[in-house]
């Protein structure tokens, strides 16, 4: 009989030491590496790189490569699944969507501008781990967008294949969206180099919203 996903996420995080490195990954503002995880669990490498395995494999957590401009070879990075946030104790994106809606409302102003906000503080957590399309990208991808790359000149479009607020967006997408698209504009502002050219919604539950954002020319002449 297969296993549901349910059940293998249970069956990972049975064992105390991968629950402890799930833990530390879901906590962690940003990508961690093997190494450091060594660290925290008193582990040998590839006795962690096996738990890492069985938490990936789970669904739990994903994997990535990182991207290098200096020499050495490029560690594995780990973050929190977006599909298992809200599971197992981890932050929901649901609790960090009602914060900033909270914001909103005790500040009175829209929920553009609260986005925006919030684009800019994560810019500055982020600010000088890789180019701004990418840390972009993987923001995105992190707030459980899953989205797909397409790049045409200096415009780069990022169709996004899911939809983590569907139940809310289908009723009041005015207010989820604009949300939205305030957080990439803060994002982009905060992160230099690029400009966000407009957001066409789709209905969320069958998802394809997208985001269109532009390089400028200062970055595209680089060479």
């Amino acid at each position: 009989m297969v296993e549901d996903g349910m059940q293998q996420e249970a069956r990972a995080l049975g064992d105390p030491t991968r629950h402890r490195l799930f833990r530390y990954i879901a906590e962690a503002t940003g990508p961690v590496g093997v190494a450091e995880l060594t660290a925290f669990v008193q582990l040998n490498h590839n006795a962690v790189r096996q738990h890492l395995a069985v938490l990936k494999d789970a669904g739990l957590v994903t994997e990535e490569v990182e991207k290098r401009s200096k020499p050495g070879r490029p560690r594995l990075l780990y973050r929190l699944a977006p599909e298992a946030a809200g599971r197992w104790g981890t932050p929901g994106a649901y609790a960090w969507l009602a914060g900033l809606l909270s914001d909103a409302v005790r500040q009175h102003v829209e929920p553009r501008q609260v986005g925006r906000q919030e684009g800019h503080r994560r810019a500055a957590e982020l600010a000088g781990g890789g180019e701004p399309d990418r840390l972009l990208e993987i923001e995105i991808e992190r707030r459980g967008f899953r989205p797909t790359r397409q790049e045409r000149g200096r415009k780069i479009e990022f169709v996004l294949g899911r939809c983590p607020f569907a139940d809310v967006a289908g009723t009041d997408p005015g207010t989820v969206c604009q949300l939205h698209l305030g957080l990439v504009e803060g994002l982009a502002e905060g992160l230099g180099d690029l400009e966000v050219v407009g957001l066409v919604p789709k209905d969320p539950r069958r998802a394809g919203c997208r985001l269109t954002v532009r390089r400028r020319v200062a970055l595209a002449s680089r060479s």
